[in-house]
């Protein structure tokens, strides 16, 4: 039996790494002098990484985001095993039903999930594309 805490825990530590990555990648990609541009100006460390580096990772961590929610859509061992009670995910409900045999509606889940993986990657391919990233 579990709880909602122990399965943000649970989320967190799971889908930690696939952001870490791309804003590495997004943190590599700034020049140290435009830091160093910034603080030479007064700005403090706060206002540096507001001013400077939030906007220039806004596309890692555009991407971050949306890699982490498109796994966890599909994660089932960690949830079918620390959920509370009576909560369920598109995961579990797809499993539920075809453990029982009811593929019909278990395939209004899996719709569910493919459709909800699917819609922010093609919003995000669009916007890419129009800014021409």
């Amino acid at each position: 039996m579990g709880s909602a805490a122990a399965l943000v825990i649970a989320y967190t530590v799971r889908f930690l790494a696939i952001p870490a990555g791309s804003i590495e990648a997004g943190l590599a990609r700034i020049p140290p002098s435009l830091e160093q541009a910034a603080r030479s100006l007064g700005e403090t460390a706060g206002g540096t990484l507001r001013r400077v580096h939030l906007p220039l990772l806004r596309p890692a961590l555009t991407t971050s985001a949306l890699l982490v929610f498109v796994d966890a859509m599909k994660e089932l061992p960690a949830t079918l095993l620390l959920r509370p009670l009576n909560f369920d995910t598109l995961a579990t409900w797809l499993y539920a039903e075809a453990a029982r045999g009811t593929y019909e509606e278990g395939a209004v889940a899996a719709l569910a999930i493919v459709l909800a993986g699917l819609v922010p990657v093609i919003l995000l391919a669009r916007t890419r594309h129009k800014i021409g990233a």
